[in-house]
């Protein structure tokens, strides 16, 4: 039976990948010149997109890469998992490790005190951010196609620029699974 269900998540592993490829291959928005406010967002994990909206109406549409480990939600510091729930870009910063970023308000209450009644710590510093500072061009499609994060949410430079220019201070953001 275990390996039945090994081979049955291979192959829905599998699968999540080469969509997320096709994705990116069939993938028209990011040519698409975002000009009025961005005021909330919404993630979808399983679908690998970001969402952006002014006064409820749709922006644009961004497909992400998410941490290693992208099924399921982020309990533990260093679990490799993206988030899940309602937080806030509580930060902006253009001198990191990954081009620029927008910071999220992980951990929020819940996350803190799931993590202390294992008695761990919930992690944090969790942004939305491009490629890492030093990569080669070459390594872009890469990035841009597989899941590769500590549990950050990551878009191309080109996006991640014209997010932080256009997401207002606090933005709402909430990441589904």
């Amino acid at each position: 039976m275990q390996k039945i269900y090994f081979v049955l998540l291979l192959m829905i592993i599998s699968s999540c990948s080469q969509a997320q490829e096709n994705r990116r291959a069939n993938y028209y928005e990011t040519f698409l010149e975002v000009n009025e406010p961005i005021d909330s967002m919404v993630v979808c994990k399983a679908k690998r997109e970001l969402v952006t909206y002014h006064h409820g109406k749709k922006v644009k549409k961004y497909m992400i890469s998410l941490g290693e480990e992208s099924i399921g939600k982020k309990q533990f510091e260093g679990d490799m998992k993206t988030p899940e729930g309602h937080y806030f870009i509580n930060s902006r910063d253009t001198s990191s490790s990954y081009h620029t970023n927008l910071g999220i308000s992980y951990p929020n209450t819940d996350d803190s005190t799931n993590a202390a009644a294992h008695g761990l710590s919930a992690g944090g510093d969790i942004k939305i951010h491009g490629f890492p500072n030093r990569h080669i061009k070459l390594q872009e499609k890469q990035y841009l196609n597989t899941d590769w994060t500590m549990g950050c949410i990551a878009v191309s430079d080109f996006e991640i620029d014209e997010l932080y220019k256009w997401v207002i201070e606090n933005c709402p953001i909430l990441i589904l699974p």
